[in-house]
């Protein structure tokens, strides 16, 4: 008699869990818009322009889950969020997920409750200092005073890059990047510390970047990557499955010159399962035949998102190193449209 008391339970909270995991993609095509999570303020990643209007790498991610949800790449909310704010913000349903160079780790899937549904920036921390300062390796920073951001990653790995040399350092906590440039231009600290990208992206916003050097050390690994709530396993396809067209699009070469064209049909099998022309992958995902066409011409292909917002040949300047498709010898790669 326990026994199917006890089944009954978990059938009760098997049946909860199933009605919350419905919850946000309902939500999102009710409310008609996706409210989702972004940094404060990166250049490149994640950042308003002159007219208010968000763009960059991250917020790519946001416009074109919107895009594949709703069918339309402007219907985005952009919240922006500290390292400290981002995941209550999650976890209390402020955002239907966060896009913000936030690293994967296991207290954050475990502990935190979160799903990280793949990487869209393989990425490591860094240094940045003065020129003027004359250090050429993070190993001679005994005794600094470094700017950093509080609830990050980052805090955690600078003491144990530290410890492990036998090394002293000063922390100047700080709560955004636009507060970590100010103090450190300001001469508040001796070196900046964070993601290598994000390093990058704030040494390009200087009036005088050749001024700034980033050390060569990379002290991590920081998988960056889109994330939502546990147990909201069929939103978490969505976004999952959006992420993944981007990057299969760059591999199987749909660009947004050419998707018109092959939306009508070709002899490759996985690319008409991407853009609908075959089988009914929409459908298992509970969106229509064409998510994954819309989510690509929201900004293009991985590729395609990745030059126009940080690449080499914009004032981010980033090589596509890690980031590059596995067919190049970088780690992206994702799994069959099939």
């Amino acid at each position: 008699m326990k026994k199917s008391v006890f089944l009954g339970a978990l059938t009760v909270a098997g049946l909860a869990a199933g009605a919350a995991a419905a919850g946000t993609l309902d939500d999102v095509k009710a409310r008609g818009k996706l409210n989702c999570g972004v940094t404060t303020g990166l250049v490149g990643f994640a950042a308003p322009d002159a007219n208010g209007n968000w763009e960059g790498f991250d917020v790519g991610v946001c416009r074109a889950v919107a895009a594949a949800v709703l069918g339309d790449p402007q219907a985005v909310e952009f919240v922006p969020t500290t390292g400290k704010t981002r995941f209550t913000a999650l976890a209390s349903g402020e955002v239907d997920m966060l896009a913000r160079n936030t690293t994967w780790t296991f207290s954050r899937d475990v502990d935190l409750k979160f799903d990280f549904v793949g990487v869209n920036y393989y990425d490591g921390q860094g240094f940045m200092v003065p020129k003027a300062l004359g250090v050429s390796s993070a190993k001679e920073l005994d005794g600094a005073t470094v700017c950093i951001q509080t609830g990050t990653t980052t805090e955690l790995n600078l003491a144990d890059f530290f410890r492990k040399n036998n090394i002293s350092y000063e922390p100047v906590p700080i709560e955004t990047n636009a507060e970590g440039q100010q103090q450190y231009l300001a001469g508040a600290c001796d070196t900046y510390t964070t993601d290598a990208s994000g390093l990058a992206a704030t040494r390009a916003s200087f009036e005088n970047p050749s001024d700034h050097v980033v050390l060569p050390e990379i002290i991590s690994k920081e998988p960056l990557g889109p994330l939502v709530r546990h147990g909201d396993n069929e939103w978490g396809d969505v976004v999952r499955w959006t992420l993944n067209a981007l990057i299969a699009a760059e591999e199987l070469g749909i660009t947004s010159a050419n998707i018109a064209e092959l939306s009508e049909g070709t002899n490759n099998p996985e690319v008409n399962r991407i853009l609908g022309t075959e089988g009914n992958l929409g459908e298992m995902l509970g969106v229509s035949a064409d998510w994954a066409k819309n989510a690509i011409m929201a900004g293009g292909n991985y590729g395609e998102l990745f030059e126009k917002t940080i690449g080499e040949n914009t004032s981010i300047g980033l090589a596509r190193g890690l980031n590059a498709q596995w067919t190049d010898g970088g780690l992206l790669y994702s799994p069959p449209f099939r």
